[in-house]
């Protein structure tokens, strides 16, 4: 059975990915990036799956369409 999904904060997003913090927000903003999920009111998320898909290869990273098979 694989493992949950984890949501990572946007301090470990920083930290994992070498980016500013106004870059991310632009590449996120152009498509280039994984988009956050809101987790809460107040409080906001990323998938660590996409987020180390990104990091593998961030020039080839699309989002995930329908039915695209999770690794």
């Amino acid at each position: 059975m694989p493992e949950p999904d984890r949501i990572i904060r946007l301090r470990t997003v920083l930290t994992r990915t070498g980016l500013s913090r106004s870059t991310m927000y632009r590449k996120i903003a152009e498509g280039t990036f994984p988009p956050q999920i809101k987790i809460s009111v107040n409080g906001a998320g990323w998938r660590e799956s996409e987020i180390n898909r990104w990091v593998e290869s961030p020039a080839s990273w699309s989002p995930r369409r329908e039915g695209d098979e999770i690794r």
